[in-house]
């Protein structure tokens, strides 16, 4: 889903299905409302051309305050929001009163993951994936230049490629697109640079930190953190977040058997995810 957000008024419009480049943060208050965090660039949020995975830690705390969520807040991170996700468990998780990561993006060239497996794993993604997400961490200064050049595919997740759908995203995609679209979808009006572009280079790029050192912030079970996978993923692959959570025990892994990258899209999963973040109930698989 992409949204269009205006966090003074907590207004949120979903109007097409889409892939990780777009889908942005959920904050909600312990047992009180939800809000959606576009990312800098996306929708009316001002673009920040020094946006990194702090930067964007630091302004989730900063609106959760603004909105005046409370000491603590939950957090939910679809798809490329992960990486927002990943920065709040290492800069602010006093902040914290649970948080779920649902098909988060992976950064391939994390130094905890073994070189071997990166690659494998890597490998399987489709060329021009492969392509794109090389550039933006060894080359960064090419990405505009690549992603807007003509003579070869590059981003399949931006270009929305068929072939990073698995079956059950496009069951999914199918019935979205029989859905009257009411509303214009205005999450890239900042440009494709300052949304799609600097995404890659934040999520793909070098982080300050880890993800596989992060610590627990709830060492007495006051709250909790969720990692949701399908199986069936092509854009986010599940070999490397079942590593993910065999380094973090603590965090609770769920893995949907037929699930693609958009299976929290299907009717009442967006509820159950929730559901299970905030009071601990988990949801059966599809």
């Amino acid at each position: 889903m992409e949204g269009t957000s205006r966090t003074e008024k907590t207004e949120c419009t979903e109007t097409r299905p889409s892939t990780r480049s777009s889908l942005c943060m959920r904050l909600t208050a312990p047992r009180t409302s939800r809000h959606l965090f576009p990312r800098a660039g996306y929708g009316e949020s001002d673009p920040n051309p020094g946006r990194n995975v702090k930067s964007e830690a630091l302004d989730i705390e900063e609106l959760a305050d603004q909105l005046e969520l409370g000491q603590k807040f939950h957090v939910l991170g679809v798809s490329m929001g992960g990486y927002s996700v990943w920065g709040c468990l290492q800069y602010i998780p006093h902040r914290l009163a649970g948080a779920t990561l649902v098909v988060p993006v992976i950064n391939y060239w994390w130094p905890s993951f073994p070189a071997e497996l990166s690659r494998q794993t890597f490998k399987k993604l489709i060329v021009p994936e492969q392509r794109t997400l090389w550039i933006a961490h060894n080359a960064p200064y090419l990405l505009y230049l690549w992603m807007t050049q003509k003579w070869l595919p590059s981003s399949a997740a931006a270009m929305h490629h068929p072939e990073i759908f698995s079956k059950h995203d496009m069951e999914v995609i199918q019935k979205m697109m029989a859905t009257p679209r009411i509303i214009e979808n205005k999450s890239r009006q900042q440009g494709i640079y300052e949304s799609i572009h600097r995404d890659l280079l934040v999520a793909f790029g070098n982080w300050e930190f880890d993800p596989m050192n992060v610590t627990n912030p709830f060492h007495t079970n006051e709250g909790a953190v969720h990692i949701w996978q399908g199986y069936e993923d092509r854009l986010v692959l599940v070999e490397l977040q079942r590593y993910i959570s065999k380094k973090l025990p603590w965090i609770q892994y769920h893995e949907v058997p037929q699930g693609g990258h958009m299976f929290m899209l299907v009717d009442g999963w967006t509820d159950k995810i929730i559901k299970t973040l905030l009071v601990g109930e988990e949801a059966s698989p599809i």
